[in-house]
Formats: C-alpha cells, structure tokens, sequence
C-alpha cells in the first residue's frame, strides 16, 4: 500500500481517481521541496526577504512611476506564483508578503522623511501619506501575488496528482480567479500608461509648425528633474516657471490654467527635485538644501537659454518658490530678462507666526474648539517636523476670504492630468510631504528684506487683493526698500495667493506687459 500525504505526491493510481487522466511528473527540485517541508518554508520566506531588500535599496520610498510601479506588480506575481508552487497551499502568499515587507522596512530604516517613517493616523498628512504611500505599495504587490499564488498553488495541485474533482466549486473557483486576473491585467495596463503632453495645435487639430511640447528629463545638479516645456513657437521668449511648497507640483495647474501664456512663451514648469514628477530624486536627502535649488535654478536657466537660443529667460515663482527665484536673480542677474513674483514670500519664521495667530483667532471665532487645543499644545511655529504646520497653514482659505479660488489648480484635483502617469498621480501629495519636511526648517533664517534687498534685474510682484496678511504685509515691507532697474506692484482684485492661476487672462496679459516693457 503506498500512503499519501500533504507532503508527497500522490501515487499514479490515486491521481487516476483524482481525475487528472495520467500520471503527475512534477520536477525534481519540487519535488524534493515537496518531501521537506522545513526547506520549503525557508526558502519561500527567504525569496521575500531578498525581494523586500532589493526594493528597499532601489526605491526605498516606493514606486515612483509607471515602469516602477509595473515591476512590482510583476515582483508580486512572481514572488506569489513561486510561493505557491513549492508550498502548493493559496495561504502561502501571506508568508512571502510578510517577508518582503518586514524586509523593505528593515533595510530603508535609515531613509527618513513623514512618508516612510513612522504611521502617523492622527493627521491628515499622516493619513495621506499612509494611504498614498504603504497602501498603494500594497495594493501594487498584493493584488498581482493574489492571481499568483492561486494559479501556483493550482499548477502544484496538478503536479501532485491533488487536483480538485470537477465540478461546480471548481467551477466557481476558476471563473473567480479568471476575473480577479482579468482585474488585474486592467489595473496593470492603467499602470503602464506613461505620462505625455498634448501637442499645440491649430483649431482644425493640426500640430503648429515650430511648436514645443514635451515632457523633458534633464540632469541638473546630479539629479534627474522633470520639466515640462510647451510654446506655440521654440524662438519665443523662455519663461521658467518655480513651483511652491517646497515640494510643490504646478505640472498639472499650468497645463489646465497656463495655455495663454504658450502663445508669447515657451513655458518650461519645472518640477524641482523631490517634486512630483522628480520625486524619485530627492535622495540623498542630506543634499537638498536651498542653496542647492537655486545653483539647479541657475543651471536650468542657462540650459534652456542655449536651447532656445535666448539671451536671458523670464523667471516667475510662486510662494515658496519666490525665495528661490529672488535668490537666483540676486546671484546670477545676467539670466534673467525679469523676475515675477506671484504669492511673494519673504520671511517664511514671521509668516508662519502671523498665519498661526489667525488660525488660533478663527478657530475661537468659529469655536473650533478642537483645533484651538491642538493649536495651544503646538504652540507657535517653528515646529520640528511636518505636521503641525498641517494645523497652523492649512487653513488659510477658511479664515480668509478668496473669491477667485479654485480647488482644480491645487493637488489633489491639479494632479489629474495626463502629464503624471498613474503612480506620480498618487506619488504627488508624498512628494510635497516628505520635500517639504526636509527643506522647510532650512527656510527659517531666510528674509529677503535683509538678504535681497537690491537685485539688478527688473521686479514684478504680482499680488492677489485676498493674499494672507502674513504675506502681502511682508511682502510690501520688502516692495519698499528694494532696489532695482525697475520695480512694479501689480495688485490684481478677486485674486488671492495664486493669481497667475485664479485669473489667468489677467496674468497672461500681465506677462505681455512685462515682455513689452523688457526689450521684446
């Protein structure tokens, strides 16, 4: 009598009245797995391991993009397949994960930032970035292992000559793994759509000759960056657009409000490193400083100058992205045709200061009295990490009026654009949040009042008449002691701190000005 078990095949005459029709031959190495069970664990256990740990080393802070994102749907169906091949069990996809998992944390331990450390579900930036960043990583892994490990626990069925008597459980089991393959196979085809740009066309949908849209990669201080170039003409002036933040995305808001603005430039919005789309470069993170953004500022501007064959390039920044244009003005005034400043920050420590005493005074006012105690506990900024600056500046747009407001050009709703793949789409509120975490206390000593108060390039604040007290004041005060070839104060009614968004006629022609009065 020949006895089966779990743990070795079942003999030709049992899989006979199995059903299988013949005698199951599985490979050798399987087979020996099979008869060694201690062996097929670690060896199960040990390809998650590895797994997690290559991860960790290539991507510690997850997928970046459409190609990284494919790859570990396919490292979770191998990894699945193979688990459920040697311990011929569905229940084996939860030890492989395990390990993987366990292992990817252990090995990015040293890689810090909000996202990857610690879970903090006590913030909405905590929540965001569990959600944005662990999950998806999961859901990236976990649903390609499930079709995995049912199809390998089903090949080493057969193999043993332990397959499953037809009938309708059988049945039903594999129209179930049938569809969840197919889902599958859906997500992952959503997954590789790569990022792109529409090009500029004429109204019958004719490309216009000469024209600029792309989405370019460019080696800037060590580091790829994403920027996203588009014009009507490549002989048009060069206009370099510098997000806010830090770790701000505008890819998205100036593609839905910045088209007007193509017809007398070539607009280059720049993801700078640790932003969206260049989230993927923001390691090491001890390199990122200020001053490393703006040598990148200056090294982007002379790039695109020899590009487009242009003697000087038009530079805008919005917010946090003033400090940064002001200071590459200030260094390297030879670049620059103009700088326009839209959300002028000055002195990040004062305006941080300033926006918590009216969030504490609208929360009394609103008996918020929840936000007031978690207000009191923080006390006024500077903080230590990212989240209580979630509390103290995120709600600006309640306390304050902005008639001109529109959600659709900030994140969450400015990332739905084809210019982010699906994983950047998901990638860009971590990207602020962990960017932000490790340039922001680098700000606390900048004021452009005494650190820029002369610049030899013309200057144009553009400001919004609902902008923050704790910016538009600030902003005035550095207005008046700058010296400069040329200085304008534009004030535009309805706008607030992003007019070059809130109303983009008006900014467009702005620029039109400011193309007129500067030589071109």
């Amino acid at each position: 009598m020949t006895t089966t078990g779990s743990n070795v095949p079942a003999a030709p005459a049992d899989a006979a009245r199995r059903g299988t029709g013949r005698t199951p031959t599985p490979p050798p190495l399987l087979d020996r797995l099979w008869r060694r069970r201690s062996a097929a664990v670690a060896l199960v256990a040990a390809a998650g391991v590895v797994s997690g740990a290559v991860w960790a080393l290539a991507v510690p802070r997850g997928p970046m993009n459409s190609w990284s994102g494919l790859v570990l749907m396919a490292t979770g169906l191998l990894l699945a397949s193979v688990a459920g091949l040697v311990l011929r069990h569905r229940r084996a996809v939860l030890l492989v994960l395990a390990a993987h998992v366990a292992a990817f944390e252990v090995v990015r331990w040293p890689v810090d930032g909000p996202v990857v450390d610690g879970i903090a579900l006590d913030s909405t930036y905590g929540v965001i970035g569990f959600v944005t960043g662990r999950m998806f990583d999961g859901v990236l892994l976990a649903l390609p292992a499930l079709v995995g490990v049912l199809y390998g626990a089903g090949a080493a069925r057969r193999w043993a000559g332990q397959a499953h008597r037809p009938g309708p459980v059988l049945v039903i089991r594999r129209v179930l793994a049938g569809v969840l393959a197919v889902a599958v196979l859906g997500f992952a085809v959503l997954v590789a759509q790569p990022a792109s740009t529409d090009p500029i066309t004429w109204p019958d949908g004719a490309p216009v000759a000469g024209s600029v849209a792309e989405l370019a990669t460019l080696r800037l201080g060590g580091h790829d960056q994403a920027v996203m170039l588009r014009g009507r003409s490549d002989r048009a002036p060069v206009l370099l657009y510098l997000a806010g933040g830090p770790g701000g995305t505008d890819l998205g808001a100036m593609r839905l409000f910045g088209e007007r603005l193509e017809s007398d430039f070539v607009v280059a919005t720049w993801d700078q490193r640790g932003a969206g789309t260049s989230y993927g470069s923001l390691d090491p993170a001890s390199t990122l400083t200020p001053d490393r953004v703006v040598a990148d500022t200056i090294e982007l501007a002379q790039r695109l100058r020899d590009r487009f064959d242009q003697d000087r390039v038009y530079l805008v920044g919005n917010s946090y992205g003033t400090l940064v244009g002001v200071l590459a003005a200030q260094q390297r005034p030879d670049l620059f045709a103009a700088y326009v400043g839209t959300g002028q920050m000055v002195d990040v420590a004062e305006t941080d200061r300033m926006f918590y005493a009216d969030t504490l005074a609208w929360a009394r006012r609103t008996g918020d009295d929840g936000l007031v105690e978690t207000l009191a506990r923080n006390g006024p900024p500077p903080y230590g990490d990212v989240f209580p600056y979630e509390q103290a500046l995120s709600h600006g747009h309640a306390w304050r009026d902005d008639p001109a407001f529109d959600p659709s050009s900030e994140p969450p709703d400015n990332l739905f654009v084809e210019e982010y793949d699906l994983v950047q789409k998901v990638r860009g509120l971590p990207s602020f949040i962990d960017t932000f975490s490790v340039l922001y206390p680098q700000l606390q000593d900048i004021d452009l009042r005494v650190q820029a108060a002369q610049l030899q390039v013309p200057v144009y604040v553009v400001t919004g008449e609902f902008e923050a007290r704790g910016r538009i004041g600030l902003a005035r005060e550095w207005f008046s002691v700058l010296d400069a070839p040329d200085k304008q104060w534009i004030e535009r009614p309805r706008s607030g701190h992003r007019p070059q968004f809130e109303q983009p006629d008006m900014f467009a022609a702005t620029m039109r000005t400011v193309l007129s009065e500067t030589g071109r």
